[in-house]
């Protein structure tokens, strides 16, 4: 990456924009502003501050995240964070604390008792007529 793009902060926010799985479209209309708009900041090597706090915060970011943004970086944390979780055990948190087969049996009884309900209510307004 050359020292231009490293400082090109519209880039950053395109590439963080990306990353987080979002069309220009959606910032715009998170900012209030047209997506050419949008386009623009992309476009554009500096930002004023008080519009790069308006973007960072409908990114989900910190505007200092965005400033030191670098592709490299969110890269080696994506692949720490998969090292870190395969390793020490921390993907526990991800697994399940229950049985799902318990969980597909309940709601299975519980749609057979909402059906049985539907039967009785019913079959107690067929016998009222």
């Amino acid at each position: 990456m050359s020292t231009a793009t490293k400082n090109h902060i519209g880039r950053k926010i395109s590439r963080i924009r990306e990353l987080r799985d979002m069309k220009q479209e959606a910032l715009a209309a998170a900012l209030g502003i047209s997506q050419q708009a949008v386009s623009n900041i992309e476009n554009s090597e500096t930002i004023e501050e008080s519009k790069l706090e308006e973007v960072a915060k409908a990114l989900g970011v910190t505007s200092e995240a965005i400033k030191n943004f670098s592709e490299e970086a969110a890269i080696n944390s994506f692949a720490n964070f998969y090292d870190n979780s395969s390793n020490n055990g921390a993907i526990s948190a991800l697994q399940c604390t229950f049985n799902p087969l318990d969980k597909v049996v309940e709601l299975y009884e519980r749609l057979v008792q909402a059906e049985k309900d539907k039967v009785a209510y019913l079959e107690k307004l067929i016998n009222n007529k």
